[in-house]
């Protein structure tokens, strides 16, 4: 129903599915490669200004990107660790004893 009063909403819905399909359904890196190209021809087909940010960041990181699909591994668990390394550090306003905060660290999080 409300794709029918937003005609934009289901197109940037479509987009969006379109994304998750390409990562969800395919093994093959050049299969993927291919869908990739055909989904950045659809988001400038839509002349949505909001997708520019994301097909910059793709297209600057498309080999990046694409090794994905080598072995469906990301950095996501790195990512968090040092979000975490983040929120530790910044619970005591920075360090001033570096030996006495890797300490802490590896008693908190090994």
């Amino acid at each position: 129903m409300i794709f029918s009063l937003y005609p934009d909403i289901k197109t940037t819905y479509n987009l969006n599915q379109q994304l998750r399909g390409i990562y969800n359904n395919n093994n093959d890196k050049h299969i993927a490669m291919t869908k990739l190209a055909h989904w950045y021809r659809n988001v400038e087909e839509s002349g949505f200004k909001n997708f520019n940010i994301l097909l910059n960041t793709k297209t600057l990181n498309y080999q990046s990107i694409l090794n994905y699909f080598d072995n469906r591994s990301t950095n996501a668990s790195a990512e968090s660790f040092n979000a975490k390394i983040k929120a530790f550090r910044s619970q005591f306003r920075g360090v001033r004893n570096v030996d006495f905060f890797l300490f802490r660290l590896s008693n908190l999080f090994a």
